[in-house]
């Protein structure tokens, strides 16, 4: 008997007979009418070339074949209804797997260490791996499924085949070391413009803020160009570089050096911080419960600080 040519639903009929030994019964359980279990009975004796159940008295007797076939079906239809007719389940207090996450290194100190403290509690068996990629290669790991989420600024996933959802909306801040007398609690145009910068480019990105000095016909002096904020840690103090930062980043090197704040004589452009994920993932459990994590504890109000 070739599978192919079986209707598989003939077998949830013979399991509810085996089970109630009644036509009526039987298309009661099922849904059915009377008539079309009737029908599904007789197709299921050409089937299997047997009789299967035959009246006695008030019931419908198993034959030895339906008797020797009976558990074997029942199996079946469990397996079928406990294991893949069952929506997915994703239990973080027992999942022992590993999320790879796409974040810059802004994402490392701004947005992991809340998630990180929600997992120690609630999925203490699960890893994270937070991984820089350049833009295109960005697009291809969720594709793939080799990263599962990437939090940040990501225009270029803005498009077909992604899914997102905003976290809030930053801007920057321009920074100095605090002995940095040139710097002063405000610069005017002409003054920010010629002052020695420090640009942060993550894997290579342009800065929003030089295309935006760039639309109204401005550049600004570059002195060194740096691939992670982190690194201000160490260029700041005793420099003479002012940099214009992510207000994050500005809030978190304040805990651990000293800087300045400077005010900026225009109004940077505001930065939407989103979380990204492939169509693929969309429905997926485990997906879903670590977007929601990350949702939950990185979302913000317009205007509301990075929490300690």
């Amino acid at each position: 008997m070739d599978i192919r040519s079986v209707d598989l639903n003939l077998l949830v009929i013979f399991d509810a007979m085996a089970r109630f030994r009644s036509v009526n019964r039987t298309a009661e359980a099922v849904g059915l009418s009377q008539p079309a279990a009737s029908a599904a009975l007789a197709r299921l004796r050409v089937l299997f070339d047997d009789a299967l159940f035959v009246r006695t008295g008030s019931q419908m007797e198993p034959t030895p074949r339906a008797l020797e076939l009976a558990p074997a079906v029942h199996a079946v239809i469990e397996a079928i209804s406990t294991q893949i007719l069952q929506p997915a389940a994703f239990d973080p207090a027992t999942a022992q797997r590993s999320f790879t996450i796409l974040t810059p290194d802004i994402g490392e100190v701004a947005f992991i260490p809340r998630v990180l403290r929600r997992l120690r509690k609630e999925a203490p068996q699960v890893r994270l791996r937070a991984l820089a990629l350049p833009r295109q290669a960005a697009a291809e790991a969720l594709e793939s499924g080799t990263a599962e989420l990437a939090v940040g600024f990501f225009p270029d996933l803005q498009r077909a085949g992604f899914f997102q959802q905003a976290l809030f909306k930053t801007s920057y801040s321009c920074i100095a070391c605090a002995r940095n007398k040139a710097a002063g609690p405000r610069l005017t145009m002409k003054q920010f413009l010629a002052a020695k910068h420090v640009v942060v480019l993550p894997d290579g990105r342009e800065h929003m803020l030089d295309a935006f000095l760039a639309e109204k016909g401005m550049q600004r002096e570059v002195a060194l160009e740096l691939s992670h904020f982190m690194s201000l840690l160490a260029i700041l103090p005793g420099s003479d570089l002012i940099a214009t930062v992510p207000d994050d980043i500005a809030t978190v090197l304040e805990r651990h050096i000293a800087i300045q704040r400077v005010e900026l004589p225009f109004k940077p452009p505001k930065v939407d911080v989103q979380q990204f994920w492939h169509r693929r993932m969309q429905h997926d459990a485990a997906n879903k419960w670590l977007r929601g994590v990350f949702h939950e504890v990185n979302r913000r109000g317009a205007g509301e600080p990075l929490p300690p």
